[in-house]
């Protein structure tokens, strides 16, 4: 999945031949047709009036949707049902054209921004991506840094100084950045070796003496704030908290937040109750050792206010799983707006903190059974400021919030010094989890299955259809599974050159039309009440280039050699990380992102602490990721990603001193074939291939009986043989069928 990817620099090998560059939505590819290859004057015509409105330009008598010629293949039947048909036919039927997206003037925003840093005496202003819980994907209520700088990546810091803008973000976001910030911002590329590792270094870096720097204190973490204080402390600079968020102070038109409904996530899906989940947070919190001054002996007595009586959880996600409760406001995340207090029984309450008209009189009723109390969100300040629950101590994580440690003060508050508790318990999936990841990928896989036949037959046929058709077109099949709740992330779906950006994502008035002679990439998910989907395949849609099969293959074989490895418990995904780069790297090759990441049962589709970019052990219910890929700059990128279950195996050879762990892969998707050079690969790895494209056909033969052309096109990839079909006489491919 695309939000921990970022792009090989251009500094990678270019391949020596010249891919034909995919076409932009200014620009027009003929229409194939299979009987006649001649256009007539009136559909030259339509190419000539389409290619104007695409450019932006007017068309002094358009043609009407009426004269334009209807491509072959598309018979009434089929034609309510498919996104496919003329773009110009569609946008004007639906009163609709290209307009090119304009950057945001950001230029009286930062005016007004400065005049309230001159009040409050502030040298700079940071407007971080993440909300007050440090989410990674945020509501409109509180893309405060895409207002101020008109970007709208995911990643990404803003800092305002009184004469100068900058955006801090790394690779996977400087086209993007570069396309969307107006002359008012510099952009800083950060990670280069030659540049600043994040913002904090840059910043500290150009702070001059005695500089005062604000920001909102809800939007650093503890360890974030704590590590930049003192940086920034060594050059006589100070950390500076406003009481209110300049950004929303001039944000006149800030989107309200969500009022949907929260949701009880049955036991049929989560596998455990919410009051044995709170039990063990309860059970944690008591084993710690009271917290007491480094002058206070320890052999001296325990005082009530060195116990540690309760915790407080502002991981959106982690309070959802905890109680098993589902809400709608942060796009593509089930989560809700809230915080939640913990307490020891009898030494303090449970408090959740959250709007209370999001909650239905059974969702009240569920939280009085499981003994919570609910107060709204932002009474949240108040309740820590006058604490009710006596003296005892509140554990927090290192992610929480720096406002909060301000809030409580030291005395009243002890810094979790492991991985936050819930996250751990969180990855763990237990059997019911289990169980329903597998069933949904299942499902979802018969759902790719038919869209990766639809969209070859409709290719095949000479249909033009953009990389945004392409992955609405597969949401729609998606859309009509059990339990869909909607998209995981935005979903990626890329050609040619667009393919070599990790992070592309198409929309609608500037897609390009899949190009039949590079690489197609999609990565998308999926949503699912017993599982959240995360898969990527690239795919081709002609003959590829030598260049092209062989970054698919080194590709490949990394993703087979992770799939394949067996290691003893106590290994991380970081010692492992290896095996999906070393085919890249012996050609000097390799990508400059994770590998993959954890992800969640009905949840966030990045989740930790484990990755194989982390140090914690894979342990037995674990599910990650297995995403390498290859991008090669301007011209097109490949990866191949599916999910996997940590499980106990027993290799032959291992004695009873050591326990071994591998993985079960979930993702039930074929692999296209046509891109592989067999003479690059072992036996196993020719023997893993056939095996999982076989036991794709197997397990989702019967999920799409109803569609014969998914049928017929499983059918054939599951026995095809590997690598691209020779040439015919006189140039023309043999046809896999």
């Amino acid at each position: 999945m695309q939000s921990n990817l970022s792009p090989i620099p251009s500094a990678s090998p270019t391949p020596t031949h010249t891919p034909t560059q995919s076409p932009r939505s200014g620009s027009s590819r003929p229409r194939l047709t299979p009987s006649n290859s001649q256009r007539s004057k009136e559909s030259s015509r339509t190419e000539r009036t389409e290619r104007t409105v695409r450019s932006g330009r007017s068309v002094s008598n358009p043609v009407p949707p009426s004269a334009f010629q209807r491509r072959p293949g598309l018979h009434s039947s089929d034609s309510a049902s498919t996104l496919v048909g003329s773009t110009l036919e569609r946008k004007l039927s639906d009163g609709e054209a290209d307009i090119p997206r304009r950057r945001t003037d950001t230029g009286a925003r930062l005016m007004e921004l400065r005049t309230l840093m001159e009040k409050d005496n502030l040298d700079y202003y940071v407007i971080p991506s993440e909300d007050a819980h440090g989410s990674e994907y945020v509501s409109d209520a509180d893309k405060r840094r895409e207002y101020i700088s008109g970007f709208t990546g995911s990643a990404g810091q803003a800092i305002v100084s009184r004469s100068n803008a900058y955006l801090v973000t790394d690779s996977r976001y400087w086209l993007q950045a570069e396309e969307e910030l107006d002359d008012n911002w510099g952009l800083v590329r950060a990670g280069l070796p030659d540049t600043p590792k994040d913002w904090a270094q840059f910043l500290t870096d150009r702070v001059a003496e005695n500089a005062r720097i604000g920001m909102d204190a809800r939007m650093i973490s503890y360890s974030q704030a704590s590590a930049l204080n003192s940086a920034v402390q060594r050059k006589s600079a100070k950390l500076v908290f406003p009481t209110q968020n300049l950004v929303d102070l001039i944000w006149k038109s800030k989107p309200i937040r969500s009022k949907q409904p929260i949701t009880i996530q049955a036991r049929r899906f989560a596998g455990e109750e919410a009051y044995n989940k709170l039990q063990k947070v309860r059970n944690w919190i008591a084993e710690h050792p009271p917290s007491r001054p480094s002058y206070v002996k320890a052999s001296a007595e325990v005082k009530e206010e060195h116990r540690h009586v309760a915790t407080l959880i502002t991981s959106l996600s982690n309070i959802a799983w905890l109680l098993n409760l589902r809400g709608k406001d942060v796009q593509y995340n089930p989560v809700f707006y809230s915080y939640l207090f913990v307490g020891v029984d009898g030494l303090a309450p449970t408090v959740l903190f959250v709007d209370p008209s999001k909650l239905g009189a059974d969702t009240e009723q569920y939280l009085q059974q499981l003994g919570v109390e609910v107060s709204p969100y932002n009474d949240l300040w108040s309740f820590l400021r006058r604490p009710t629950w006596g003296k005892g101590k509140v554990l927090i994580a290192q992610e929480t919030s720096y406002a909060i440690s301000l809030l409580l003060t030291h005395f009243r508050y002890t810094i979790a010094q492991e991985p936050a508790y819930v996250d751990t318990l969180k990855a763990v999936k237990n059997q019911t989890e289990i169980e329903g990841l597998r069933d949904a990928y299942l499902r979802d896989g018969a759902s790719f299955v038919m869209w990766m036949a639809w969209l070859e037959d409709k290719l095949a046929k000479g249909y033009e259809i953009t990389e945004w058709e392409a992955a609405q077109r597969l949401t729609e099949y998606r859309r009509k599974n059990d339990w869909y709740e909607g998209q995981a992330y935005e979903p990626i779906s890329a050609t040619g050159k667009n393919a070599a950006l990790p992070h592309y994502s198409p929309k609608k008035d500037s897609a390009s039309f899949i190009d039949r002679d590079t690489p197609y990439l999609n990565d998308s998910g999926a949503q699912y009440r017993d599982g959240t989907i995360d898969c990527t395949r690239t795919l081709h849609f002609g003959r590829p280039t030598p260049e092209q099969c062989e970054a698919y293959t080194r590709v490949l074989q990394g993703h087979i050699s992770i799939d394949s490895a067996i290691f003893p418990e106590g290994t991380s995904g970081q010692q492992l990380d290896v095996l999906a780069r070393r085919a890249l790297w012996k050609e000097g090759l390799n990508y400059l992102h994770g590998t993959g990441h954890g992800f969640g049962s009905y949840l966030n589709v990045h989740e930790g602490p484990q990755s194989f970019s982390s140090s914690v052990p894979f342990v037995p219910g674990h599910v990650i990721t297995n995403e390498p890929g290859f991008y090669n700059d301007g011209q097109w990128g490949v990866r191949i990603e599916s999910a996997l279950l940590v499980t106990r195996v027993r290799p032959r050879g291992a004695n009873n001193q050591t326990s071994w762990l591998g993985f079960q892969r979930l993702t039930v998707v074929p692999i296209q074939t046509k891109m592989v050079k067999e003479n690059m690969l072992t036996r196993d790895e020719i023997a893993w291939i056939k095996e999982h494209n076989k036991r794709c056909r197997d397990l989702l033969d019967p999920l799409i009986m109803h569609d014969k052309r998914a049928q017929k096109w499983l059918r054939r990839e599951s026995e095809r043989g590997i690598g691209m079909a020779p040439a015919g006489p006189g140039g023309f491919s043999i046809d896999w069928d």
